[in-house]
């Protein structure tokens, strides 16, 4: 199945998913805007309060934009720094948290390896409202299993190639992220790769995403994470400055 995406279909996707913080947003603004009428603000303040609302509202689309519409983050280029092998006796997983855009690309990149997608979402535990919307329109790759973040249902030494694009930031706590990483680990061959894409909690992403950017995680917390799970290598390189590329052995 090939996938098209839409123009702006990302910061479409971010404002959909998104859109009980942009509504808030401009509540408030409409609120602040108004004051001005009962109070008497001091002029300078007004215009750098409602220049920071106004940062705040449209920068993380402006970025969003950028990286997942005009980057050419979604043709997988980026891919091809990952020495990665094509053949019919490989076992490639996507990982995702109920939100699947990948596992069609990554199938078509890779079309002679078998894939298997599972979905680790649970309700209880992954309760952002971002995430649930996402889950509603979110395409399901053919086979997909649910499965628990704690357990992958496959034998040791398995699999060759596991996939966590923009996806594992949703399990919040470390202490099951490292769980999570020790399943890939176990799974993965000796000479396997886990290959994770993901915004960092970062200088860059500040500015992108302002107090947004603590949705994700310290480069820091994850190489402590991959560590703990027992991963050996963990190689870091930048896809725009907004976007981390760790492959992990």
């Amino acid at each position: 199945m090939e996938v098209k995406r839409r123009k702006f279909q990302g910061v479409l996707n971010i404002l959909s998913f998104n859109r009980h913080f942009y509504v808030l947003g401009l509540i408030v603004l409409a609120l602040i805007i108004g004051s001005r009428f009962v109070f008497d603000w001091n002029q300078n303040l007004f215009w750098l309060v409602i220049f920071g609302f106004l940062y705040g509202l449209t920068m993380p689309l402006i970025i969003s934009a950028y990286v997942y519409d005009f980057s050419g983050f979604y043709n997988f280029e980026w891919l091809n720094r990952i020495d990665l092998n094509d053949t019919t006796e490989n076992l490639n997983l996507n990982i995702n948290a109920g939100f699947d855009e990948t596992s069609y690309i990554i199938k078509s990149i890779l079309p002679n390896s078998e894939l298997q997608v599972y979905d680790f979402y649970n309700a209880k535990q992954h309760t952002e409202p971002a995430i649930i919307r996402a889950r509603k329109v979110s395409l399901v790759y053919p086979n997909t299993q649910q499965i628990n973040s704690s357990t992958i249902p496959l034998k040791d030494n398995s699999v060759d190639n596991i996939f966590l694009v923009s996806a594992i930031h949703e399990i919040r706590k470390q202490e099951e992220k490292v769980l999570f990483l020790k399943e890939c680990r176990r799974v993965c061959k000796s000479n396997g790769n886990v290959i994770m894409v993901e915004h960092l909690r970062d200088l860059p992403n500040f500015f992108a995403f302002t107090i947004g950017f603590t949705h994700f995680f310290s480069k820091a917390s994850w190489e402590m994470a991959f560590k703990d799970a027992g991963f050996e290598t963990i190689n870091e390189s930048k896809f725009t400055p907004f976007m981390s590329i760790f492959n992990c052995k």
